[in-house]
């Protein structure tokens, strides 16, 4: 297993503290986000961020991010232009693209034009500077997009496998009802638990979502042993946006414990 640490675990820990971090942890890579409430890489200048994740042995595997991406005008080109420009200075393949998640833009019909729409104008642009999109479903019922299987067509649809890859995410996956897992077509895989044992599936928000450990009630160590199987074999990357999380004093410790929890149970999966 590839592991990674996404930015939003550790929201308040400044960009080369975050590195040292994420490579003490032994992780592959990092995923860096423009949606922290400061400049992506901290205001560092992309081409020096890249090189210093190099240079801490990792990979970027994402930037994020373009929300909403599906309801398509002129902002909407300018931010992908800026985004893919910054991740291609900064040596990463990937952008990451959110759809709307306010409750509008969900009628059958309505949704999948605005899907096609958004994705036919990336294209051109991802193509350009090589490339890849990564289309997170958010399984929220106010999410303009919760199914993998209508992205999963859509981007068949356009012959466009190179261009556009999905993000499993295990919290989305269960809160959307689970379903066909896309292991050829995923991007990357976030990872992140709920514990709380009094939420119903459809009360849980991001809020609650925290480290996976033994008390984990959405299934992330079934998810991973069974992309794993399917052959997926790209990151999994920590995606903590839980306020108990980012207010850890000790963050290496709990994630590395998670980090062993996923691993030993997995291994016990395959044995």
């Amino acid at each position: 297993m590839r592991f990674s640490l996404n930015q939003m675990t550790v929201p308040h820990m400044g960009f080369e503290s975050f590195l040292d971090l994420a490579m003490q942890l032994g992780c592959s890579g990092v995923e860096v986000r423009n949606d922290l409430g400061r400049p992506l890489f901290d205001g560092i200048d992309a081409s020096e961020a890249g090189a210093s994740i190099r240079r801490k042995g990792l990979i970027l595997f994402g930037v994020s991010q373009v929300y909403p991406f599906n309801d398509w005008d002129d902002e909407r080109e300018v931010a992908v232009r800026r985004l893919t420009e910054a991740a291609v200075e900064a040596g990463s393949k990937t952008i990451s693209l959110i759809p709307r998640n306010n409750g509008t833009g969900l009628g059958n019909g309505e949704r999948q034009a605005k899907l096609r729409l958004a994705l036919r104008s990336i294209l051109p642009i991802l193509q350009q500077f090589g490339m890849i999109g990564l289309v997170e479903p958010l399984g929220f019922g106010r999410s303009s997009l919760r199914s993998k299987e209508e992205l999963a067509q859509m981007i068949s649809s356009l012959d466009a496998e190179a261009e556009i890859k999905i993000v499993h995410d295990t919290f989305h996956h269960t809160l959307a009802g689970g379903g066909a897992l896309f292991p050829e077509s995923t991007g990357i895989v976030h990872i992140s638990g709920v514990v709380d044992p009094l939420l119903s599936i459809g009360e849980m928000e991001d809020k609650h979502r925290v480290l996976v450990d033994h008390r984990d009630r959405i299934g992330n160590i079934d998810q991973i042993a069974a992309l794993l199987s399917a052959g997926y074999r790209g990151p999994l990357s920590f995606e903590c946006f839980s306020p108990e999380i980012h207010r850890l004093e000790d963050a290496f410790s709990a994630i590395k414990g998670s980090m062993d929890f996923i691993s030993s149970q997995i291994a016990a999966t395959a044995a």
